[in-house]
């Protein structure tokens, strides 16, 4: 499944309706803070892998901490996501192995 959202509420009701592996989150995006969203996902049964996108690389250190499985600046080269997202997978793969 594929979806894109405006805003961080429809965000939510996209992830608790569609279930997906995983979410690039735009720690810029409309409504909530999206650390509010990432908290959420720790204390849900279901918590897909995310990868941050933002325009400030500033915004690293504090998207991971508050859960973020990954971080990509938008001024990284597009390869940069490309190998996120493989060893995201690769690393899923490996959990349901073990």
């Amino acid at each position: 499944m594929v979806g894109e959202c405006s805003d961080l509420e429809s965000l939510v009701l996209q992830i608790k309706e569609f279930k997906p592996d995983l979410v690039l989150l735009d720690w810029e995006l409309r409504g909530r803070p999206a650390t509010a969203l990432l908290f959420a996902a720790h204390t849900s049964s279901f918590r897909p892998k995310t990868i941050v996108l933002s325009g400030r690389p500033e915004s690293e250190q504090a998207a991971l901490a508050a859960g973020a499985d990954a971080f990509v600046s938008k001024a990284d080269p597009p390869e940069r996501l490309l190998s996120t997202l493989r060893e995201l997978v690769r690393g899923s793969r490996e959990e349901v192995a073990s």
